[in-house]
């Protein structure tokens, strides 16, 4: 990534990790256990496919590395559930307050600031991977995913989150930032770089990703309509919205 771009994006979730905004913690006191708190119930309330998908309690004792740690919620429930964590981000924001959390529960881990496009481990050192929502921001994602497979044990799991292109929160985006400021050009693409979160965030389609993990054994992605895809809408019609059209998709892949 362009340092200037990569200082942007850390810049953007140094002054705030993902998921400890205001409208999120109301009026909790930073690093409080109810500001915690909050964070771990707003997280799950909009996102309650995140255990499904992880199986926490079923990695006890495993040894796991988690891509992006921000604000500690998900690395919280892997250090509840027993396994042996890892985690590296690259904004010391999210390294202080994954380490802050967990302290609040008597938990540790080993925590590292860093650009995850170099992992300091050695070959073959983690039973799991683990990144939700994280690897869609860097500017060379297939990087991150060579070393996230060359960490990995044979027949070791990478278990994650990417965004959608085809789903209707980039469709909001462009009507937005595109058709209704008279660049109907623009494509789903640039929009999502231009305008969701830190510059530079990108979005696929379900070939792409299987592309990009071409080197596991095994691949499987799921979309995901989310919270996010159905704001707005009557709640009758968005009972016959398919998932197809959801903003995530969970990732699964074996070494």
């Amino acid at each position: 990534m362009p340092e200037n771009l990569k200082s942007r994006v850390r810049n953007y979730w140094e002054s705030e990790p993902c998921g400890t905004g205001g409208d999120i913690t109301g009026n909790f006191v930073e690093g409080t256990p109810g500001w915690y708190q909050r964070i771990e119930e707003h997280r799950y309330n909009v996102e309650p496919f995140i255990h499904s998908v992880a199986q926490f309690t079923r990695h006890r004792g495993k040894k796991i590395l988690e891509v992006g740690v921000g604000a500690g919620t998900d690395h919280l429930q892997w250090a509840r559930a027993g396994a042996e964590c890892y985690g590296v981000d690259l904004t010391d924001a999210a390294i202080r307050t994954t380490a802050d959390h967990l302290r609040h529960h008597n938990l540790s881990s080993h925590l590292t600031r860093m650009d995850a496009e170099a992992l300091p481990f050695d070959n073959d050192s983690f039973d799991l991977v683990y990144s939700w929502g994280v690897i869609h921001h860097t500017e060379n994602p297939e990087k991150i995913i060579d070393e996230i497979r060359r960490v990995l044990r044979p027949e070791g799991v990478f278990i994650g989150m990417m965004y959608s292109r085809h789903s209707l929160v980039a469709v909001r985006l462009w009507i937005a930032h595109a058709l209704l400021k008279g660049r109907p050009f623009r494509s789903l693409r640039e929009v999502v770089w231009n305008h969701m979160e830190s510059l530079g965030t990108k979005a696929y389609t379900i070939d792409e990703l299987k592309n990009m993990f071409r080197a596991f054994r095994h691949f499987q992605a799921v979309p995901i309509l989310t919270t996010y895809d159905v704001v707005g809408w009557p709640r009758w019609l968005t009972r016959f919205f398919p998932e197809e059209w959801g903003w995530f998709i969970s990732i699964q892949a074996e070494k």
